[in-house]
């Protein structure tokens, strides 16, 4: 079952150009999105906005404010970064032709997606690149001069619009018909098997991917990771490729290895348990 656009939300992050906020909404409006917020930013109040965002008063009437990217992606299960170049620290990068792909794999255990745009001069900082699980960015014939933010919004909205309404691509359903029925209707439509609404609020996954994420962060610590590790950012660089099948198998490996630590940390005396990672190497300095 794919995602439905209101489990987006797209954050631009300090945008100084009134018009380009409301471009933005305006392109939103005509994918079928509805969710825009931006971040120490008040732009989107001034009546330039509402200049090119024709048909679309509504999604800045009901823009969502936040003091910092931090706050603004509380809550989400996946954040995708957007940048103009490909930033040395990360390894995987994603065109935005992929995140198609990339967002159905994960549809099964993801709630809300953020997308998060940023300033039109300078883009996102390292520091906001690194609150984004994925990395993307829209390739260009030249590097100069990189797109308007507007019009980076409009290509993200369109390859995500194209997935959750089926259009060719992800899903093979072809062009949109007049028989053709949206992500959003199809949630609408009953069960065959059951008489209920399709898997969503009535046939929860058993994790989120927000849940697992965490299981494996807190599993590396135990191990003695630092999140400042090369192997550490690495490895949950390649976290975020798994399909909801491997995310299943990595839980269940989490699951088993946690309870293997504290099985063996039970079986010691006080002042003996298992510290992060770090327990063999004093063992040895004493012995």
């Amino acid at each position: 079952m794919a995602l439905i656009p209101s489990q987006f939300i797209f954050i631009l992050v300090e945008p100084a150009v009134a018009e380009n906020v409301g471009a933005s909404a305006r392109a939103l409006r005509t994918m079928g999105f509805e969710r825009l917020a931006v971040v120490n930013s008040m732009v989107h109040r001034k009546p330039e906005a509402r200049w090119l965002a024709h048909g679309s008063a509504g999604i800045l009437d009901s823009v969502e404010e936040f003091a910092s990217l931090e706050e603004a992606v509380k809550g989400s299960d996946l954040v995708i970064g957007t940048s103009a170049k490909k930033r040395r620290v990360h390894s995987d990068y994603y065109q935005c032709y992929d995140l198609p792909a990339l967002v159905d794999r994960k549809a099964p255990i993801v709630e809300k997606i953020s997308l998060v745009f940023g300033r039109e001069e300078s883009g996102l900082t390292n520091e906001e690149m690194g609150l984004c699980n994925v990395y993307t960015g829209i390739p260009m014939h030249a590097g100069y001069p990189s797109l308007n933010l507007a019009q980076a919004v409009m290509i993200y909205a369109w390859e995500l619009f194209r997935y959750s309404y089926g259009i060719s691509g992800v899903g093979g359903m072809g062009d949109m018909g007049a028989g053709h029925k949206s992500a959003s209707d199809k949630l609408k439509e009953p069960s065959s098997a059951t008489g209920t609404s399709s898997p969503g609020a009535n046939d929860p996954s058993e994790f989120k991917l927000n849940h697992l994420r965490n299981s494996v962060r807190s599993l590396m610590s135990r191990a003695g990771f630092k999140n400042r590790d090369p192997l550490y950012n690495r490895i949950m660089e390649r976290f975020e490729a798994l399909d909801n099948k491997d995310a299943g198998l990595v839980l269940s490996l989490c699951t088993k290895i946690g309870e293997a630590l504290d099985r063996a940390n039970s079986r010691r005396l006080p002042g003996e348990n298992l510290k992060d990672g770090n327990n063999n190497q004093e063992r040895q300095e004493e012995g």
